[in-house]
């Protein structure tokens, strides 16, 4: 039985949900997100929460009834607050900066990367050493910081390269005489 799919969602003050077949659809103040539930699960928009319920027995109908209740939440949680995630630049010389709608960074190679932001999505500099990336939809926000991190992996020996912040990376003892 899935604890997950039990609870409702609820919807704050400001957030509204429309139902069309298996397509859910949520309004809030930062946007309009929508997820279109697999038909193994069923959803009801009852008095400001949503309910999401298994089509049945099968494992399949329970495994979807988790994972739609979880990215109904997702929907409403996106409209409302929106996602962040925080990468950090270590490394001699290494920054990074806006200039209009592109993130250049500088990760010592031979030319500066110049990564376009997609749309939906922000992106900020406070310091020359640390990138926020802010939207709705959590798998794009996930997506691009993922995309500038692959520009320059932290290696394990100085630790040197893009990560997210708080990410533990595991250090190599370098070679002895």
């Amino acid at each position: 039985m899935s604890r997950i799919g039990k609870k409702p969602v609820e919807l704050p003050s400001g957030v509204s949900a429309s139902l069309s077949g298996q397509t859910i659809e949520v309004k809030g103040p930062k946007g309009t997100l929508s997820f279109n539930a697999t038909d193994d699960v069923t959803l009801a928009v009852e008095d400001n929460q949503v309910v999401v319920e298994p089509r049945g027995k099968s494992k399949r109908a329970r495994q979807q009834w988790g994972m739609s209740r979880t990215m109904v939440g997702n929907l409403v949680t996106g409209v409302t607050e929106g996602f962040k995630k925080e990468l950090e630049i270590q490394g001699v010389g290494y920054r990074a900066q806006m200039q209009g709608n592109t993130l250049k960074l500088n990760l010592g190679l031979s030319h500066d990367v110049e990564f376009p932001v997609p749309t939906g999505i922000t992106v900020t500099c406070p310091k020359p050493t640390q990138i926020v990336v802010e939207g709705i939809d959590p798998q794009q926000v996930g997506q691009v910081a993922a995309n500038i991190r692959e520009w320059r992996k932290p290696e394990p020996y100085k630790g040197k390269g893009i990560r997210y912040a708080g990410e533990f990376i595991f250090r190599k003892e370098g070679k002895k005489k």
